[in-house]
C-alpha cells in the first residue's frame, strides 16, 4: 500500500471498487497516517474517527451488493474547519466561536457524501479565515510539509498540508483572497476557485451571517487535475430559491489539445514585486508549455489599468470582511479615515475607507467593477486564458508578529509588504473569474510552486482542462520528503 497516500481520490475510488481495499481498511490506512505524521505539522485539527468509520463499513456493505454511491465512493476526506459538519465545531479560529458546534452538514458537505466520501476530520484555519498563514489561539499554527519552519498558506492551509503529507484523499476549502489558491501553491497541489456562486456557500458561514460575502467562494482542492473536476461538478449546482426556476450547465471546452490554447501571460505587474526564483521557474512553465505548441503571448494586458484593477478589488474586498467588524471597530476605522490625506492609497487607510463606506460609494466602486468585466470579456474574445502567478513568492517562513498589514515577506534581497499579493488574488476574484492554481515543479530552493490559469465567466472546466493538460505533459504533484 506504499503508493496509497499520495493516490489521487479518483485512483482510491478505482482501487476500492476494484476491490483491491475496502473502504474501511483505507480510512484506517489513512487514519494511522494522521497519528504518525499530523503531529508535526498541526494540519488536521479535529477528528471523527468513529463517525467515520460507522461511515466506512456502511460503503463496504454497499459495495458489496453492488451499490456505488458515487465517484468518490469510499474516499477519506477531510475539510477545512469552517465548513459546517452537524456535531463538530465550526469556529473559523475565533475564540469566540469556540464552543459552536453545528447542527447540521452543510450543502458542500451532503453534496459530497453523495457523491461517496468518508468525511473523518477537519483542518486548521487563521483567525476569521484571514491570513496567508494558519494559526489561531484555538488550534495553534499548521507548518508545511515540504519545510515546518514556513507557512503551509492560508487560509486553507490545513486543508493543503493535509493533502501534500498524504493525510487525506481530498479537501475542499474557501477562497476570497487567494485562499485556496496561494495554500495549494506553497504545497504544490491542484486548487480551483470557481466562478462566483456555482458553488452554494448553504453552511459556510458563522452565526447570523446569512447572505454570502462577495467575492468569496469554496472550492476544492486536491493532489490531481481530475478530482477538481468531479468535485467542482459535485458540489455545484443552483439551491434554495433559485432551484424553483434556474439550473446550472456548465460549459464544456471545446479545445482538447494543449496546441489548441491561445494564452496570455502576466508574470510581473507593477502592484507586487515578485521573486525571481519563482519567476523562473514560472517562465520555464510557459517556455515548455511553448514547445508544445500553446500560443503564447507575454505582452498582454486583460485589463486597461491594473492598478485601478487592483484598487477596486481591495476597496470591494474590504467591504465585504467588514462585516465582521465590532460597532467599535468600524468607529475606530471611520475616525481615521476621516482624518486621512485624500491622496493617501496605502494598505491600511484602503481598508479604513473601504469598511466604513457609504452604499453610495459602494455603488460606484461596483460599478467600475462592471466596467473590468467588460474589459475582461474582450480579451478572452482574444485568448482562451491568461496564466499568473499566484502569489509573490513560494512559501515564505512563519511570521506572526504584530498585524498582518504590517508584516512582510523576503522577495530577492529585501522585504516587501505580505499585502501586495493581493493582487493577483483579486485580478479574477473581483470580477468572479474562475482561476486553477496547478503545481509546476519547484524552485531552485526546493520549494513548489503553483501556475494560476485564469478563465471566462462560467468556463470552469476549462481552466482544470488546462491544469489536467499541464498536469499530464510537465507533470503534477510532487511529494515532499519524509512522508512515506
Amino acid at each position: 500500500m506504499s503508493d496509497l497516500h499520495f493516490s489521487t481520490a479518483l485512483e482510491l475510488a478505482d482501487k476500492i471498487k476494484k476491490k483491491e481495499i475496502g473502504c474501511l481498511e483505507l480510512l484506517e490506512f489513512y487514519l494511522e497516517r494522521v497519528e504518525q505524521f499530523n503531529g508535526s505539522l498541526n494540519a488536521i485539527i479535529h477528528l471523527d474517527p468513529e463517525g467515520a468509520r460507522v461511515r466506512a463499513k456502511e460503503a463496504d456493505t454497499a459495495l458489496a451488493a453492488g451499490d456505488i454511491w458515487g465517484p468518490f465512493h469510499g474516499v477519506p476526506m477531510s475539510i477545512k474547519e469552517s465548513f459546517d459538519v452537524a456535531g463538530q465545531p465550526s469556529t473559523f479560529g475565533v475564540p469566540a466561536h469556540k464552543n459552536n458546534i453545528a447542527d447540521n452538514d452543510c450543502l458542500a458537505v451532503k453534496r459530497m457524501k453523495e457523491a461517496g466520501v468518508t468525511l473523518f476530520g477537519k483542518t486548521n484555519v487563521p483567525l476569521m479565515l484571514s491570513d496567508w498563514q494558519s494559526f489561531n489561539e484555538i488550534y495553534g499554527t499548521t507548518n508545511n510539509p515540504w519545510d515546518v519552519t514556513r507557512t503551509p498558506g492560508g487560509s486553507s492551509g490545513g486543508s493543503a498540508a493535509a493533502l501534500a503529507a498524504g493525510l487525506t484523499g481530498i479537501d475542499a476549502g474557501s477562497d476570497i483572497g487567494a485562499s485556496i489558491r496561494n495554500p495549494a501553491h506553497y504545497c504544490g497541489i491542484f486548487g480551483h476557485k470557481p466562478t462566483m456562486g456555482i458553488l452554494p456557500k448553504v453552511g459556510h458561514a458563522l452565526p447570523g451571517n446569512d447572505v454570502p460575502s462577495d467575492i468569496s467562494v469554496i472550492g476544492p482542492l486536491a493532489r490531481g487535475a481530475d478530482d477538481l473536476r468531479i468535485a467542482t461538478l459535485t458540489m455545484a449546482g443552483v439551491t434554495g430559491r433559485d432551484a424553483a426556476g434556474l439550473s446550472l450547465t456548465l460549459p464544456e471546452t471545446k479545445k482538447r489539445e494543449i496546441s489548441d490554447f491561445r494564452v496570455g501571460v502576466l508574470l510581473e505587474a507593477p502592484c507586487c514585486a515578485q521573486d525571481n526564483e519563482l519567476t523562473d521557474q514560472l517562465q520555464d512553465t510557459i517556455d515548455r508549455l511553448g514547445t508544445l505548441g500553446v500560443k503564447i503571448d507575454d505582452k498582454v494586458k486583460p485589463v486597461e489599468d491594473l492598478e485601478r484593477a487592483n484598487l477596486i478589488y481591495l476597496m470591494l474586498l474590504r467591504a465585504a470582511t467588514g462585516e465582521r467588524l465590532s460597532k467599535e471597530a468600524l468607529e475606530e476605522h471611520r475616525e481615521r479615515a476621516n482624518k486621512s490625506d485624500p491622496e493617501d492609497f496605502s494598505y491600511k487607510t484602503i481598508v479604513d475607507r473601504a469598511v466604513t463606506m457609504s452604499h453610495h460609494e459602494w455603488l460606484a466602486w461596483n460599478n467600475e467593477r462592471e466596467l473590468l468585466q467588460r474589459q475582461w470579456e474582450r480579451f478572452f474574445g482574444d485568448y482562451d486564458l491568461l496564466l499568473t502567478p499566484v502569489a509573490a513568492s513560494a512559501a515564505f517562513p512563519h511570521d506572526q508578529a504584530g498585524d498582518r498589514a504590517d508584516r512582510t515577506i523576503p522577495i530577492n534581497n529585501g522585504q516587501e509588504p505580505t499585502v501586495d499579493q493581493l493582487f493577483w488574488a483579486g485580478l479574477p476574484g473581483v470580477v468572479y473569474l474562475p482561476a486553477t492554481s496547478a503545481p509546476v515543479g519547484l524552485t531552485r530552493s526546493g520549494l513548489p510552486c503553483g501556475l494560476q490559469i485564469i478563465g471566462p465567466y462560467m468556463q470552469d472546466l476549462t481552466t482544470m482542462h488546462f491544469s489536467k493538460l499541464i498536469e499530464t505533459n510537465l507533470g503534477g504533484f510532487i511529494a515532499p520528503e519524509g512522508y512515506s
